[in-house]
C-alpha cells in the first residue's frame, strides 16, 4: 500500500511503538491502584510519557495531562474557558473537535482569517476579532484539509498582550513543526498522541497552563476520601484508569520525534507536499498550495473527489476524500460543495511513495 494518509492516522506504526505497546501488555497493571510491581510498572509508564512530552514541547511532566484523543482534550480546555453565551475567536480554517464543542455550549463565534495561505490576512482579521470583546480564543495551528500553517506566534502573542486565553488545536503539527509551550503562553494546547507522534490510537496529550475544568469524574488514585476531583494537575483531568499500553507507545513515538527532531520531518514533509503539488498542476488538477504549508494538500478536478479516491484505493493508494471533519475550512477555501482529495505525507514517506500516486494520476488522466 501507498499510503498518504498520516492527516486521519500515521500508519504503519514504527516497530520501537508497537514493541513498546506489547512489554505493557505484558508488565504493567492499573497505575495507582496499588503498590505492587505491576501497578508500579503501569506508573512509570505514564510518568515516562509525561517526560518525553515535557522535553519535546518545554513543558513540566506534571502539566502533561493524558487523553484519549485530541478531540477530549480539547473539549476539557473549551469547557474550561467558554462560557454559554461567551464571545470566541476562531480561524477560518477549524476542525469540528473545536467548532461543535464552541456551538454545544451556546458560544458567539467570530471567524476571523478566511484567506487560504494569507498570514497577513489570519493576523489582520483576528487582532480585530480580539479587540470586540472576546472572552477566548481557540486557533489551529495547522489546516488538517490544506496543511496552512498559521502564525500562531503572532497570535497568541496578541492574545497576552489582551489578557484573552487561548486554546491552540496542534493535531496536524505536533511532531512535524516546533511547539514550546512556555514560549506561546498558551492555557492549553491539546494534541493526538497517534498522528505526527506515532503513537496508538486511543492516545493524546492536553498541556495544561492552568487547572482544568473536569469534565469526567471518577477515581484518579488519589484523595480517595475528596468527593470533588483533585484540584492538581495531572490527576485533576485524568478520572478513571488510562491506556497504559497505549501511552508506552506513544513515549516510543515521541522518542523517535525527539532523536529526528519535528522540524527536520516537517520540512521533509514539506518537500514532498509542494513536488506532488507542482507535478498534479501539470496534470491540471487545481491544487491549494501556499508558501506556508506542512505535508498536507488539497486538490480536485472535473471528477467527483470521492469515487477518485475510490478508484486510487482499488490500486492500493491510500488518501481521504471529503470534507474531513472540517467544513468551516472548506467554507473558507470555496470547497464547501465539492469537498477535495487531500494528501497527507508523514513520518516514513517516501518520494517514491510520491512518484507511486502521480504515476497512477498520470495513468488516470491518460485513460489507461
Amino acid at each position: 500500500m501507498i499510503y498518504l494518509d498520516h492527516g486521519a492516522t500515521s500508519f504503519p506504526k514504527p516497530r520501537a511503538v508497537c514493541d513498546a505497546v506489547d512489554e505493557a501488555m505484558h508488565r504493567c497493571a492499573n497505575p495507582g491502584r496499588g503498590s505492587h510491581d505491576a501497578a508500579r510498572a503501569g506508573a512509570e509508564v505514564l510518568y515516562r510519557c509525561r517526560e518525553a512530552a515535557g522535553e519535546l514541547f518545554s513543558v513540566e511532566p506534571e502539566r502533561v495531562v493524558l487523553t484519549a484523543s485530541c478531540t477530549q482534550g480539547l473539549n476539557m480546555a473549551i469547557r474550561t474557558l467558554v462560557r454559554p453565551g461567551d464571545w470566541v475567536v476562531i480561524s477560518g480554517f477549524e476542525h469540528n473537535a473545536v467548532t461543535r464543542p464552541l456551538h454545544g455550549l451556546g458560544a458567539r463565534i467570530t471567524v476571523a482569517g478566511r484567506r487560504l495561505f494569507e498570514p497577513e490576512d489570519t493576523l489582520w482579521a483576528f487582532r480585530r476579532a480580539l479587540d470586540r470583546g472576546a472572552k477566548c480564543a481557540v486557533f489551529t495551528h495547522v489546516s488538517n484539509v490544506f496543511g496552512y500553517i498559521l502564525p500562531v506566534e503572532e497570535m497568541a502573542r496578541e492574545c497576552r498582550r489582551r489578557g484573552i486565553p487561548f486554546i491552540l488545536d496542534a493535531a496536524q503539527s505536533a511532531g512535524a513543526a516546533d511547539i514550546d509551550f512556555e514560549k506561546l503562553g498558551a492555557d492549553f494546547i491539546a494534541m493526538p498522541g497517534h498522528k505526527g507522534l506515532l503513537g496508538p490510537m486511543g492516545t493524546g496529550l492536553l498541556l495544561c497552563g492552568r487547572l482544568p475544568r473536569p469534565w469526567l469524574f471518577g477515581g484518579t488514585g488519589s484523595e480517595s476520601e475528596n468527593q470533588a476531583m483533585p484540584d492538581f494537575l495531572p490527576d485533576r483531568g485524568e478520572a478513571g484508569t488510562l491506556n497504559v499500553p497505549g501511552f508506552a507507545g506513544l513515549t516510543a513515538g515521541i522518542r523517535l520525534i525527539l532523536e529526528q527532531g519535528p522540524e527536520a520531518i516537517g520540512a521533509d514533509e514539506s518537500a514532498l507536499a509542494a513536488y506532488t503539488a507542482q507535478e498534479l498542476e501539470k496534470l491540471g488538477y487545481e491544487v491549494f498550495r501556499g508558501r506556508r504549508q506542512l505535508g498536507t494538500l488539497s486538490f480536485r478536478g472535473r471528477e467527483d473527489c470521492q469515487i477518485l479516491a475510490d478508484r486510487l484505493a482499488e490500486r492500493g493508494i491510500a488518501l481521504r476524500a471529503g470534507l474531513h471533519c472540517a467544513p468551516l475550512a472548506h467554507r473558507s477555501a470555496g470547497t464547501l460543495d465539492t469537498g477535495t482529495l487531500r494528501v497527507s505525507f508523514g513520518f516514513g514517506s517516501t518520494w517514491e511513495e510520491a512518484e507511486g500516486l502521480l504515476d497512477a494520476l498520470r495513468k488516470s488522466v491518460s485513460g489507461l
